[in-house]
């Protein structure tokens, strides 16, 4: 499974598949157009596999959908209430505003980096801090997003824990979201799990 497209100045692109030998994925990349000119992205890893994982995923999937407007920390708690009879998920978000800025928050084992272009290559800017947890069945008490800067280029890279964790140097920042998405999943997928990646390119403030 393959997405992409662009939310005011945010180019993005997902790309997944199920554990080999299964039909559908428990895990999930959204991608929601808050309205303001900024863009939602959260990435679900529903725990196991196969249909049971796909339940607890959608579930918040549609949360978000109905809910995109609200803080990152309500989010994390409606998914998780939206979840409680299913297997539950980890979960992490991340909010691209229509400033020169993002918010983002994790519960369990979801990736996130912010990845930007130095003088001797692609470098890590930042790394989600993730919390503990099971979103569904064990919700942190604290909740507390994290706000940073970011500059046009840019790059947010979000991954399942399907995918070996991948370090800047191995990403090509010239290549379009779609490439650097579709490269990760075919190169750093591992057999033993569903998998998904989701990048997401900043490229300015929106004008005016």
């Amino acid at each position: 499974m393959h997405e992409d497209g662009i939310i005011g100045r945010t180019e993005w692109s997902s790309a997944g598949r199920a554990l080999p030998g299964q039909d559908i994925s428990g895990d999930r990349a959204v991608v929601l157009d808050t309205g303001d000119g900024g863009a939602l992205f959260a990435v679900l890893d529903g725990l196991g596999h196969g249909t049971a994982a796909a339940e607890a995923a959608d579930r918040a999937t549609s949360i978000l959908a109905d809910n995109r407007g609200e803080p990152l920390d309500v989010l994390m708690v409606l998914c998780h209430r939206a979840m409680v009879e299913t297997r539950g998920a980890a979960v992490s978000l991340a909010l691209i505003g229509p400033d020169e800025s993002m918010q983002w928050l994790g519960v369990g084992n979801v990736e996130a980096r912010l990845l930007t272009l130095g003088p001797a290559g692609p470098e890590l800017r930042a790394t989600m801090l993730l919390t503990g947890g099971i979103v569904g069945y064990r919700l942190p008490t604290h909740l507390q997003p994290q706000t940073l800067p970011i500059r046009p280029g840019d790059l947010l890279l979000m991954a399942t824990d399907g995918i070996v964790s991948v370090g800047p140097e191995l990403v090509d920042l010239a290549r379009p979201a779609t490439a650097i998405a579709g490269d990760l999943l075919a190169r750093d997928a591992k057999d033993t799990d569903d998998a998904l990646v989701l990048a997401a390119r900043f490229r300015g403030a929106c004008p005016g």
